[in-house]
């Protein structure tokens, strides 16, 4: 196997039928021990959906929820929207990567993922049609 193989990676995740905030820190460490080998280089998460993002930030202490919040505040789930099939209110879930960016790209130093204290690699997912994700690791030495 090529050492490329090693350097990206698609994770599967299932987010359920409501809107969420998925940690995925522990899996971007799980890749980053295969694919960084204890060097530096950058980190890009990528969702390839149109109705997803990637957001860092605490959780565990309230801002997962409160993000879910400001976003039902900023994209409320009705019937506004020009883009209209799925779920009412899905034409919100189409305009949320314009908030909530599909990639994060993140420092690795010696191999590790260098956040803050409380930061948190998440999947924000609002589309209550689609459980089903995907989330490319890709590690950049």
């Amino acid at each position: 196997m090529s050492d490329d193989a090693f350097r990206t990676h698609v994770l599967e995740i299932t987010t359920g039928s409501g809107e969420s905030v998925t940690d995925l820190t522990l899996e971007c460490e799980a890749f980053l021990e295969r694919a960084a080998s204890g060097r530096d280089g950058l980190l890009n998460v990528f969702v390839p959906h149109a109705t997803a993002g990637v957001a860092v930030l605490e959780t565990g202490a309230g801002s997962d929820t409160d993000l879910l919040a400001v976003l039902r505040d900023l994209l409320p789930a009705d019937d506004r929207w020009r883009h209209r099939h799925g779920s009412l209110g899905h034409g919100r879930d189409h305009v949320l990567p314009a908030l909530v960016a599909p990639h994060a790209t993140l420092p690795v130093i010696d191999g590790q993922l260098a956040l803050g204290t409380w930061q948190s690699v998440c999947l924000v997912d609002t589309n209550r049609d689609n459980p089903d994700r995907k989330v490319r690791l890709s590690f950049l030495g």
